[in-house]
């Protein structure tokens, strides 16, 4: 009978003991992995949108909005998720002219800038893609390629100062932005304008006059 005790208490203790042995290993792992914090949280959560978002990336032009200063950060972007970027330029035909009518100023302007968007994402051998488009609707015209193009998003620049009195956001952006179906990004550009781009870049990049 002693020998059988002895024995229970034996099996008893090795069960407390893998017990509190157990209770200690996850306290201890508790400390040592504490829970991601709010912050770490939000920006997993942006992370993952981020990828989801740049998978089909529009750069948008027209004579009234000025997206140079944001093909570097499409780019770079598009870099890192191996996206395609599509360079699109908009020029808005008056009703006093035919649809398809011949205009060669504004032609001459777009194949300036889609070329300029077209060399920076070569040298960063990024895909890219231009377009240029005559339309009734500057919004209407990119709004139809998003839906065509299945866009994750839009990137627009800010209008052109000394056309619309120096204001970083014109009609046709916020119009664009209320009725697109994805995100939109409106880049504004600073005060030197030059955040993003290289020197190399800004050489061959000329502004639309």
């Amino acid at each position: 009978m002693i020998a059988w005790g002895a024995a229970h208490i034996s099996v008893a203790g090795i069960l407390a003991a893998i017990i509190i042995a157990g209770s200690v290993g996850s306290t201890l792992y508790w400390m040592l992995t504490p829970p991601a914090s709010y912050v770490q949280k939000i920006a997993k959560k942006a992370e993952t949108e981020l990828a989801e978002m740049v998978g089909s990336l529009i750069v948008a032009f027209s004579p009234e909005i000025d997206s140079s200063h944001m093909v570097a950060l499409a780019v770079k972007l598009a870099r890192g998720e191996k996206s395609e970027v599509l360079a699109l330029y908009i020029i808005e035909v008056p009703y006093t002219l035919p649809p398809d009518a011949t205009m060669p100023a504004e032609e001459r302007i777009a194949l300036d800038v889609l070329g300029a968007a077209e060399t920076i994402a070569n040298k960063n051998n990024v895909a890219i893609r231009t377009e240029t488009i005559k339309t009734r609707s500057t919004k209407q015209a990119v709004l139809d390629v998003a839906k065509r193009e299945q866009a994750n998003l839009i990137m627009l620049g800010s209008f052109r100062e000394g056309k619309y009195t120096g204001a970083p956001l014109s009609r046709i952006i916020e119009e664009i932005t209320a009725d697109a179906k994805c995100d939109v990004l409106i880049g504004v550009e600073g005060k030197h304008g030059t955040l993003l781009l290289s020197d190399e870049s800004v050489q061959s990049n000329p502004q639309p006059v």
